[in-house]
């Protein structure tokens, strides 16, 4: 087991390419009208966390997928990310409420060798922090997608908020954490990354990345 690292050490380390392992851990369709009131904040959700799959895949990122009682409680995965995922890419279904106490789950981060891992889940306070705890214990440095997770309530996001803070995880956004590992927008893969995030200043950098290529 590696020596857990301090905080102080993971803010300074950045991300890199081949170096981070991103574990979209159970992103569900009742999950995501569940954790969310309205339509148009489970479309927000499902647009995030596709393009995270979708930015991290274009990088060379592995990606480890799960799902929780895909056959009852939660079914299983959204069919957006499914279709965004790496041919033949395995969803573990697992039943135990931390992804980390799968040993399925974990054996495949672990099999990885990457140092660093970044998490997202339909509930941030869940299905991302309790993995990114557990993973931070184990000695990882730990990131999660905080608008590639959804919540079930204000209360519980800010409680889960406090909660990574202290225990060391890191919180950044999706498109920062692609961007940062992404590193050189001069990189040949630069315009497919910000294509694949899919935003109004994502689609604008690409655009001006790929007319400087040409």
């Amino acid at each position: 087991m590696r020596r857990p690292t301090k905080p102080s050490e993971q803010q300074n380390a950045r991300l890199k390419t081949h170096g981070e392992e991103p574990h979209a851990a159970g992103h569900r369709p009742r999950g995501f009208r569940v954790a969310h009131r309205t339509a148009a904040q489970a479309d927000r959700l499902k647009h995030n966390v596709v393009a995270l799959a979708k930015a991290a895949t274009v990088l060379g990122i592995l990606l480890v997928v799960t799902t929780t009682s895909a056959d009852s409680m939660w079914g299983p995965t959204a069919p957006e990310l499914v279709e965004a995922l790496p041919a033949g890419q395995e969803i573990i279904d697992r039943s135990t409420v931390n992804a980390w106490r799968d040993d399925r789950v974990r054996e495949a981060i672990e099999a990885t060798g990457r140092p660093k891992l970044i998490f997202a889940g339909v509930s941030l306070e869940v299905c991302a922090a309790l993995p990114a705890y557990s993973a931070t214990v184990g000695g990882y440095d730990t990131y999660v997608a905080l608008d590639a997770s959804g919540t079930f309530s204000r209360a519980k996001r800010q409680a889960g908020l406090v909660r990574m803070q202290q225990a060391g995880v890191i919180v950044s956004d999706y498109a920062t954490l692609m961007v940062e590992a992404l590193a050189d927008n001069a990189a040949p893969e630069s315009g497919a990354v910000y294509a694949a995030l899919d935003m109004p200043f994502a689609v604008l950098v690409g655009q001006i990345s790929a007319a400087h290529q040409a």
